[in-house]
């Protein structure tokens, strides 16, 4: 068999495209000045600094004033959280909704916070991986401050019903957060239409460079300061910006919005084979609703195989791909995002993730589907646990 190289993790970080790189060069090497300073240069730097922020700002149907830019997701995440209950704890609002299976960037900031006397109820998400709508309603309470819910999960792909839960929010007079990170450029996003009031975007995941993102927050929310010493992002948030990394990331931002919808249900149809060809093998099911999902994420439990020795084995056959967040990789523990699904940690521990894009092709996917079993039936033939899991199927 021929060794490939395949790249099937994008849920994890993606390559800096070349329009990307492109727009970004002039930054480094010439238009280098610092958007604070009044010359010609640093004019021109904060022209293509709010440039930028217009096109982040009508990618998700802001407005540019509601634009924070970032160094990522789990900073904007955690900006959003700590900033409205700060604001609103003198109020008597010390209650947090979130649920079980949040990115960490989310649950440790509200253990954080619990520990400084806020409570925090994490709701279910049942076997398909939703949280429902009437629970977020059944769980606020007069003194909720924030309902953190992520708009689709980083490792088995399921869209929650945003829409349904900022309504919810709206009627009861809660500031809804999203975590967007992974959503965003692979589902249309209108912020206003949706009724959304803090969401948060990581560049890494669409093309643009690492270290880059930002927080929306509707026009009406105040916001406390994240770092002091300087004036930039409205006095919020001080320290020089990275300009080539933010004209990047708008880029980027520009590009994966454009045919979206088109170029999700291309990578939808390449998903849908893999699962299918997946879910051939014995003893394995898709992680997360079938429908309700992002057009690239797979993610299937394998049981009688550890994920670790999974995802070398692919690695040796040229197959980059996840067995859960990247964020929690050297971690020996199941996910908590399987667990939180009613898996049996044995069965989370052999979960394989394919993170697929609009470069993947059709021969991707056929190599993919060729190694796979061909790997999953050798670690089987090693595993004790497999042969047990036999004896107990012929009783």
């Amino acid at each position: 068999m021929k060794k490939r190289f395949i790249y099937a993790d994008n849920a994890a970080t993606t390559r800096v495209s070349e329009p990307v790189l492109q727009a970004m060069m002039p930054y480094f090497t010439e238009q280098y000045g610092n958007a604070s300073s009044i010359y010609e240069l640093g004019r021109s730097a904060k022209k293509a600094l709010e440039t930028a922020r217009e096109t982040v700002a009508k990618s998700i149907g802001a407005e540019p004033s509601e634009i924070y830019f970032t160094s990522c997701g789990s900073e904007s995440d955690n900006w959003a959280i700590r900033s409205v209950c700060e604001r609103l704890t003198p109020k008597g609002k010390k209650h947090i909704i979130t649920s079980v299976f949040e990115h960490h960037a989310i649950l440790h900031t509200c253990q954080a916070l619990e520990k400084n006397g806020f409570e925090v109820t994490y709701l279910p998400v049942y076997e398909n991986g939703i949280v429902k709508p009437e629970d977020v309603k059944n769980a606020i309470r007069e003194d909720t401050a924030i309902v953190t819910i992520m708009y689709a999960n980083n490792e088995i792909g399921t869209i929650q019903p945003v829409e349904e839960i900022a309504a919810v929010c709206k009627e009861k007079g809660v500031i809804f957060h999203t975590d967007a990170v992974q959503a965003v450029g692979h589902v249309k996003i209108d912020v206003h239409a949706q009724g959304i009031d803090m969401l948060s975007i990581s560049g890494h995941k669409i093309h643009a460079q690492k270290g880059v993102g930002a927080l929306y927050v509707r026009k009406g929310i105040p916001m406390t300061n994240l770092i002091y010493g300087g004036a930039q992002e409205r006095n919020r948030r001080a320290g020089t910006e990275n300009l080539p990394a933010i004209v990047g990331f708008a880029k980027a931002m520009e590009l994966a919005n454009t045919d979206i919808e088109e170029r999700g249900r291309k990578t939808a149809v390449l998903r849908d084979r893999l699962i299918d060809g997946i879910l051939k093998l014995p003893r394995t099911r898709l992680n997360g609703d079938r429908e309700k999902r992002l057009p690239g994420t797979v993610n299937i439990s394998i049981e009688g195989v550890e994920g670790e020795s999974l995802l070398l084995m692919l690695d040796m056959n040229g197959i980059c791909a996840s067995s859960g967040s990247a964020c929690t990789s050297g971690s020996l523990d199941p996910s908590h995002v399987l667990l939180a699904l009613g898996l049996k940690h044995e069965v989370a521990h052999g979960s394989l993730r394919l993170s697929i894009n609009e470069d993947t092709t059709d021969e991707d996917v056929d190599y993919i589907l060729e190694v796979v079993p061909k790997v999953v039936n050798r670690l089987r033939d090693m595993s004790p646990l497999w042969e047990r899991i036999c004896k107990e199927e012929s009783v």
